[in-house]
């Protein structure tokens, strides 16, 4: 059987003509999908903070009309909330997986915890969000609301869950567990808050990860019933 062509053919005197093939139609880019919405929306807030963040611009950086933000996101406080629920929570649950494991090793699991929130939150984009609510949470109450009740009670009770379960077991010496939900993760939130602040001005300014092991040093080892022998802490690079 011949192949189908792809042109018309028509008869012009007893002659065969065949027009050339029509264009494919053209098609239009796919709208960005909600990820790609988010992605642009958590670089927009870290680098404008909330208040000073546009829908307009977020749209633009994910190369969609204002109107399609719209029909994923009815405002911008939607849009902030979501890009807590879709970045940031589940990281909550996956630690809320690791510290119900904490009787095999308490002290094992904080330390794991506390490198796993600097690394995925802390050293990253995401470092940035606690940073943006504390800012404003006097101007946006529903929204510094959502973050307390979706990540740092859940986060504290996480926490709260190891330190309780080593005190029990006597890995830990007894303390009021809260204060190791508070020792553990605010002195990683306030460098994070240093670095984006004052890191181009601050030329005494200690290496994250030179912070983060000697953070962890002085954390476990004053919760340590029995402190483990412990190599140098790393020695401030000069600059």
């Amino acid at each position: 059987m011949a192949a189908r062509q792809s042109g018309r053919s028509k008869h012009t005197n007893g002659v065969l003509q065949v027009s050339a093939p029509q264009p494919a139609p053209r098609q239009r880019r796919k709208e960005a999908r909600p990820g790609e919405l988010l992605a642009a929306a958590l670089d927009v807030f870290v680098e404008k903070g909330f208040a000073a963040a546009r829908l307009d611009e977020i749209a633009q950086r994910a190369g969609v009309s204002k109107g399609t933000l719209y029909l994923y996101f009815e405002s911008k406080e939607a849009l902030l909330k979501a890009v807590v629920q879709e970045s940031m929570v589940p990281l909550i649950a996956e630690g809320e997986d690791l510290a119900a494991q904490a009787a095999s090793d308490p002290a094992a699991t904080l330390q794991h915890l506390v490198t796993r929130w600097w690394r995925e939150i802390g050293s990253t984009k995401l470092g940035g969000i606690p940073k943006l609510v504390m800012a404003e949470a006097g101007n946006f109450p529903e929204v510094a609301q959502f973050f307390f009740e979706n990540v740092v009670l859940r986060g504290q009770a996480l926490f709260r869950r190891v330190a309780e379960t080593g005190i029990a077991q006597g890995v830990f010496r007894p303390c009021e567990p809260m204060l190791i939900c508070d020792l553990a993760i605010k002195p990683l939130i306030f460098n994070h808050m240093w670095c984006q602040s004052f890191a181009h001005c601050d030329t005494s300014a200690i290496d994250p990860e030179v912070y983060l092991h000697a953070h962890l040093d002085v954390l476990l080892n004053g919760l340590l019933t029995h402190p483990h022998p412990t190599s140098p802490l790393p020695e401030h690079p000069q600059k």
